[in-house]
């Protein structure tokens, strides 16, 4: 019986490491996307900036490649050529956004947001556990 209380025991304690070890890990990417939604702004505005401009335009990458080596004159389409002067204008307009964006600051401020989101979390965890044991320590 003693056998298997010792196995209870380690079973018990290993499942409780994993659930804390799951809800510490949510519970940072929770605070983390909640500083990144209302502290640190400049993180969303950077990341969506980057997904609003394709880098070829209204050409595949494989046409662009071809365009780009190219020895003689490529004639566009009108289609094309109206295709390519609507993702200029879209791509002037996207530039303009970037230049009031800090990729520097938005870095920094990702960094920021994801070690305040784990200090946030983990620094109750750890003066938790700590009083446990100073407790069972003095009771000992």
């Amino acid at each position: 019986m003693e056998k298997y209380a010792l196995v209870r025991k380690i079973y018990l304690y290993l499942f409780a490491l994993i659930g804390l070890i799951l809800m510490v890990i949510a519970g940072v990417q929770l605070i983390n996307l909640g500083l990144k939604v209302f502290v640190f702004t400049q993180i969303e505005r950077q990341e969506t900036s980057y997904q609003k401009m394709s880098p070829c335009g209204p050409f595949t990458q494989e046409k662009v490649a071809a365009l780009s080596t190219a020895t003689t004159p490529v004639q566009l389409t009108e289609d094309e050529k109206i295709q390519m002067k609507n993702w200029l204008a879209s791509y002037r307009t996207w530039n303009e956004e970037q230049k009031n964006l800090d990729p520097i600051t938005a870095n920094r401020q990702r960094t920021a947001a994801d070690a305040l989101a784990m200090l946030i979390i983990g620094f109750p965890l750890y003066i938790y556990h700590r009083r446990v044991i100073k407790k069972e320590t003095r009771e000992a």
